[in-house]
């Protein structure tokens, strides 16, 4: 009988720690308009964008911003104002981190600056491809730092809005950027391919 109990006890707190065991989670950007949401993975092949995206993410920073820039079937773009001076409000500037294998493909987020011989990021401003044959032309000039997952009919839908002689929306596109964590089920459901060259276990 205390043999049967104490296989029960055992037992008990073999399921109690398998169920308190924590479920990892992954970071991603979350970007809504009033055109819907989109979801991007954030590659572990450029960490000093990734991080400043999440710091500037977790402090609000696009909350107040827009998409100011739309060109059908090549970039959305939006974050600190792009203008003639260049980036002068971004709060830093960020090294290039060029990767052969993140490429300007439908989806791809990459990092808006001006025409700095250093080819420096500017941090706040991002970028979203969105022609489906890619823009192979800026590979090794801009930083990629992240891929859509979700949201491509946002994609489309904001890159289908009306624009001026400049290329602004006539209509603000608001940005509500946040970072979420989401489980590896969460990302297989939401169409997160694993197997993809941009993967979980990225080198």
């Amino acid at each position: 009988m205390k043999k049967l109990l104490l296989l029960l006890v055992l037992f008990a707190s073999i399921s109690c720690s398998t169920l308190k065991k924590e479920v990892k989670t992954y970071q991603a950007g979350q970007i809504i308009t009033s055109k819907g949401e989109i979801l991007f993975w954030l590659s572990d092949k450029t960490p000093l964008h990734k991080a400043s995206f999440i710091k500037l993410a977790n402090a609000n920073y696009w909350d107040s911003l827009t998409f100011n820039r739309v060109i059908k079937n090549f970039v959305i773009q939006g974050g600190c104002p792009d203008t003639p001076e260049g980036f002068g409000d971004s709060p830093y500037l960020l090294k290039p981190e060029f990767n052969d294998s993140l490429k300007h493909v439908y989806g791809a987020v990459g990092a808006g600056r001006d025409d700095n011989p250093e080819k420096l990021s500017a941090s706040c401003q991002f970028y979203i491809v969105n022609n489906k044959n890619g823009i192979p032309r800026l590979d090794g000039d801009y930083t990629i730092f992240g891929q859509v997952f979700k949201g491509f009919d946002v994609l489309e839908a904001i890159s289908s809005v009306e624009t001026d002689s400049l290329d602004t929306p006539l209509t603000n596109l608001k940005l509500d950027v946040t970072i979420i964590s989401l489980t590896e089920k969460e990302l297989n459901e939401y169409g997160y391919d694993f197997k993809s060259t941009i993967n979980l276990n990225e080198k």
